[in-house]
């Protein structure tokens, strides 16, 4: 290793740095000899793509050199060769619009290793892919030590063997150090390379922040601001009354600028104090008459105020059966339905109600979300289904009346959190309805959940609001950083999951 480094520095690489990476890539690839880039093939390569050819230089020599283009990946069979990727070692299949960084070189002289600078080149070729939008990078790895073991091993059990430390291959163990993985057998690759036995793996690195174009002119925002809406339980003289209270609170998290606003399980409730009559299943009945009434207005809300509403839940009658759902009002004028699927012991015995049976996310211009009312979080398998299709936030709309009822929720919605790698929202009313039978008393305190990792709060809990406090809790979370987490968290609860011995799946769709 050398000693006495004044500065190391990435540059671009340029014709005058020729004469030093030849003698660099002579010395690199012993083995094969003559296999250098001839002058005219690295002045057309810094023609047509100036970026993706960097050097490492220490003390002004250089040290390292990383080559790529830029291809339409599809374009090419699972089985090509460097040959093809190269187009002959011409370079012409470099597309500007391409949508993969395909590695055509890498390497470091000898008296630089040990340093790490292999990985400052990777890294600035990741930052090159994400910053140009590219779905990721490959390339083809060689696997010079092969030969070694191709009298007893295929080349896939001579990876597989790699992979689980039992045989030392410095190129493919720096490789997926790097976060790329392998994703097949190159028969044929690179011709001359007798000690891969012309073997290569297609090594590849997936950028999580690709976002294939859209021709619309809309775009998923990144950072999405949530307004929770702790309802307080009071008496309203009419429908009319309680929308206008409703409007007041969307009015209130719309001018802090937020997508979403949360109402809880029920917030309608107090319109049965008309009807306390009758029957409490009868009661409930009267109740769902005016949901149709609640979507429309809730719907004209979002439109008006430009947010999308999540409309907690209300009791709907459907082909005679009574069921508690929710609706999702976006600000494009659309509607989507969700269900409670697990109702109470109470909701059955004293209203009669019935489980729903659908669960699906939802797709928003603030990416997917999904909508577990309130018994329904406490069901770990449904989080996780929706967590499988994409959910970046889950909301939970949920009316408890005892301390230990909420506790349940509250507990269940931070684990779903850090389980699923998303954030949690929950939702609550309080204060008390002594005019409405079986909703007496209520007992919420709304939060917004995270993952634990080093990104998020130490506790997991990005907001929560005073308990049984009427009030608005307004918090950014941020969708990038579940990105981050999936890829490169302390643990990674998704990726990490033993699917060989068990899963998670639905019966019906």
């Amino acid at each position: 290793m050398i000693k006495n480094i004044e500065n190391i520095e990435l540059h671009y690489l340029t014709l005058t740095d020729y004469k030093q990476l030849k003698e660099a890539m002579i010395q690199a690839y012993t083995s094969m000899p003559d296999s250098y880039w001839k002058e005219n093939q690295i002045k057309s390569l810094i023609e047509k793509f100036p970026e993706g050819q960097v050097v490492i230089k220490i003390n002004d020599e250089l040290a390292g050199c990383a080559l790529s283009i830029k291809i339409d990946y599809d374009s090419f069979d699972e089985q090509h060769t460097y040959k093809d990727i190269t187009d002959n070692y011409t370079f012409d299949t470099h597309d500007e619009n391409g949508d993969v960084l395909y590695g055509i070189d890498v390497f470091i002289k000898s008296e630089y290793r040990g340093l790490r600078l292999g990985r400052r080149l990777y890294d600035y070729r990741k930052e090159l892919a994400e910053k140009q939008n590219l779905r990721g990078i490959a390339f083809g790895g060689r696997i010079p030590n092969y030969h070694k073991y191709a009298a007893t091993l295929s080349p896939k059990e001579y990876i597989e063997s790699v992979k689980r430390k039992e045989i030392n291959d410095p190129v493919l163990n720096f490789q997926i150090s790097n976060d790329f993985h392998p994703s097949k057998i190159l028969k044929g690759y690179l011709e001359g390379d007798e000690n891969s036995g012309e073997f290569a793996v297609l090594l590849e690195w997936d950028n999580i922040y690709y976002e294939k174009k859209s021709k619309k002119a809309a775009t998923k925002k990144k950072v999405v601001r949530l307004g929770l809406i702790q309802w307080q339980m009071r008496l309203y003289k009419d429908l009319e009354e309680l929308m206008q209270q409703a409007e007041y609170f969307v009015d209130a998290v719309s001018a802090y600028r937020s997508d979403f606003a949360l109402f809880p399980e029920f917030f309608n409730a107090p319109l049965m104090a008309a009807n306390n009559h009758l029957p409490e299943s009868e009661a409930i009945r009267e109740l769902a008459k005016y949901t149709p009434q609640i979507v429309q207005k809730f719907s004209e809300l979002a439109i008006t105020y430009n947010i999308n509403i999540i409309t907690g839940s209300m009791p709907e009658i459907k082909d005679e059966l009574l069921y508690n759902v929710g609706y999702i009002c976006k600000r494009d004028g659309s509607t989507e339905r969700y269900e409670k699927l697990h109702v109470t012991p109470d909701e059955a015995k004293v209203w009669g109600m019935q489980g729903g049976n659908e669960i699906k996310t939802f797709d928003t211009d603030c990416g997917k979300i999904g909508v577990l009312i309130c018994y329904d979080s406490e069901f770990p398998e449904l989080s996780r289904i929706l967590a499988d299709e994409g959910m970046d936030i889950l909301f939970v709309p949920f009316l408890t009346d005892t301390q230990n009822g909420y506790s349940r929720v509250r507990h269940c919605a931070q684990a779903r959190a850090i389980e699923n790698e998303c954030y949690v929202a929950i939702a609550g009313s309080v204060g008390n309805l002594p005019k409405v039978n079986n909703m007496d008393i209520q007992y919420a305190q709304s939060m917004v959940f995270t993952p634990c990792d080093f990104s998020f709060p130490a506790n997991g809990i990005k907001a929560e609001a005073t308990t049984n406090t009427e009030m608005i809790l307004i918090a950014d979370v941020d969708l990038d950083l579940l990105k981050d987490l999936n890829q490169f968290g302390s643990v990674r609860n998704l990726k990490d999951r033993r699917k060989d011995i068990f899963e998670v799946k639905r019966l019906q769709k």
